[in-house]
C-alpha cells in the first residue's frame, strides 16, 4: 500500500497586533534646589614656624634601628656563646676528616685503597721508615766506623775527624809580598781557605823565604818553624797573640 499524502497543516490566524501603550507624559522636572554657598571657613592663624629638630635627629641617628640593633646583640651573644666552656670547639680548618679506603672507585681510594699494583708498598705490613733507603745499603752500613774495644763500641768515623782546610807555605810564597800581614780575608781574597767554617792550618809543603805574619787556626811543627826561620811571625786566630815555637 502506498503511503498516505501529508496534510498541509493548517495556517494559524495572525495574532492581532496590541495598540502601543499611550505615551506617558514627561514628568516633570522638579527645580533644583538653590543650595547656600557654603560659607568659607576662616583660614586658620598662620602656625608658628617649626622649631629645627637637630637634637632629636642626633639621637635618633645615635640610637640603632631596632634590626641593626637585634642584629648586634645577635652577634654579641654568639661570640659570648662561642668562646664558653659550653662551646669549645676546633677552628673552623683545623681539623681533616680522615681518609676512608676501600669504599668503592667513586671515593678515589677503593680497590687498592691508594696503595697502587703490587710492590713492596702494596702488601701488608709495609713500613715507611724514615732513613730507609728502599732496600740499598743505608749510609751507616757505608760509612767507615771508629773500632773499638769490641763491636757494641763501634761507631761512624766520620763525626770525630777533625775538619780542617790546608795552606801551604808555597802558596804563601807565590801569593804574597814580604812583609805583608795574611789575614784569613786575606787568603780568601787570593783564593786560599775559601771553604765558610772551616779552620785553616798552614802546612809545611814548599819553602818560604819572605817574612810574614801569618794569621790562622793552627800550624804544623815545620810550617811554624820555616815562617820564624824567614823572620815571619805565626798568629793563632782567636787568641791574635803570637805563638811560641814548640821547645
Amino acid at each position: 500500500m502506498s503511503p498516505e499524502p501529508k496534510k498541509p497543516a493548517a495556517k494559524k490566524p495572525a495574532a492581532a497586533k496590541k495598540p502601543a501603550a499611550a505615551a506617558k507624559p514627561a514628568a516633570a522636572k522638579k527645580p533644583a534646589a538653590a543650595k547656600p554657598a557654603a560659607e568659607k571657613k576662616p583660614a586658620a592663624a598662620a602656625k608658628p614656624a617649626a622649631e629645627k629638630k637637630t637634637p632629636a635627629k642626633t639621637e635618633a641617628a645615635a640610637k640603632p634601628a631596632p634590626a641593626a640593633a637585634k642584629k648586634v646583640a645577635a652577634e654579641e651573644s654568639s661570640e659570648s656563646e662561642r668562646f664558653g666552656l659550653h662551646s669549645l670547639s676546633p677552628a673552623p680548618g683545623s681539623r681533616k676528616a680522615r681518609r676512608r679506603v676501600g669504599r668503592g672507585h667513586g671515593s678515589g681510594h677503593g680497590k687498592t685503597s691508594g696503595r697502587g699494583h703490587k710492590g713492596y708498598g702494596s702488601r701488608s705490613g709495609s713500613k715507611d721508615r724514615a732513613r730507609f733507603e728502599g732496600g740499598q745499603m743505608p749510609i751507616q752500613v757505608r760509612m767507615r766506623k771508629l773500632r773499638g774495644p769490641n763491636m757494641k763500641k763501634s761507631m761512624p768515623f766520620e763525626p770525630f775527624r777533625t775538619h780542617t782546610q790546608a795552606v801551604n807555605l808555597q802558596d804563601l810564597e807565590a801569593r804574597f809580598e814580604s812583609k805583608a800581614d795574611v789575614t784569613i780575608e786575606a787568603l780568601v781574597a787570593h783564593g786560599l781557605g775559601t771553604r765558610k767554617n772551616v779552620p785553616v792550618k798552614v802546612l809545611a809543603k814548599g819553602e818560604i823565604s819572605k817574612p810574614l805574619t801569618v794569621h790562622a787556626h793552627g800550624f804544623s811543627a815545620s810550617a811554624r818553624a820555616a815562617i820564624e826561620a824567614a823572620g815571619g811571625t805565626c798568629v793563632i786566630v782567636g787568641s791574635e797573640a803570637p805563638s811560641t815555637p814548640a821547645p
